[in-house]
């Protein structure tokens, strides 16, 4: 079963007064476990469309988005969301990291959607973090720790619920180059385990390390 799979999507949106918005004009591509894949193109150009449709957040107008072998158009609003709280994971270019929240409840917050056993939550949230380097770092709190750690901790809570896609939209456009090339090697390392993952860049130093690169323009891939 693919993990992510989208056949001639399209989503158009309404528009007052002017003629429709088309995001995206049938689009078809695969995500298989243990790939990594980038998702490029110039701003306007649909990525942004589709990386909600795949994060559940959002129907096409016509045609499939397949997250983990389920067709999203076809669940109720319940199912969409269970799909979204546990099959996906998103890494944002911002972090958007919970300042209130330690790092390890900032982490949690997946499985506590979830309503995980308290002692398996600690356990994977402990897990989670010694993975991507910052196990040191559990008890501090977003305004304490460098945006590469927060990038990092984005990352394990993107992925302490194992879910079947990890969506990044620009993970290392806020960061500096050292910085962003640690997040790039955790991702890689992370396929590299079987995850899959689509990242949507600007960057061609992050598109360069990923397995593929999928280039979209006008709504459309064109190559």
């Amino acid at each position: 079963m693919l993990p992510v799979r989208v056949v001639d999507a399209a989503k158009t949106y309404a528009s007052e007064g002017d003629e429709p918005v088309r995001a995206l004009a049938g689009v078809s591509f695969s995500v298989a476990a243990g790939e990594m894949v980038a998702l490029v193109g110039p701003s306007g150009c649909g990525k942004s469309t589709l990386l909600n449709l795949i994060g559940c957040i959002d129907l096409p107008s016509s045609g499939t988005v397949e997250v983990d072998g389920r067709a999203t158009s076809q669940l109720n609003d319940d199912a969409l969301t269970a799909l979204r709280r546990d099959r996906v994971g998103t890494v944002f270019q911002f972090f958007n990291l919970l300042p209130s929240l330690s790092i390890a409840e900032n982490v949690a917050l997946p499985l506590v959607l979830q309503k995980r056993p308290r002692r398996e939550v600690a356990q994977r949230v402990a897990e989670a973090l010694a993975g991507v380097g910052i196990g040191a770092k559990a008890d501090a709190f977003p305004a304490q720790i460098s945006g590469g750690q927060a990038q990092r901790a984005a990352v394990a809570r993107a992925t302490v619920h194992r879910p079947a896609i990890v969506l990044a939209d620009e993970p290392t456009g806020n960061l500096d180059s050292v910085s962003g090339a640690g997040v790039l090697e955790l991702l890689r390392g992370l396929a590299a385990s079987g995850q899959a993952i689509l990242m949507a860049t600007h960057s061609a130093e992050a598109a360069a390390a990923c397995d593929r690169t999928i280039r979209m323009q006008d709504g459309l891939i064109v190559s």
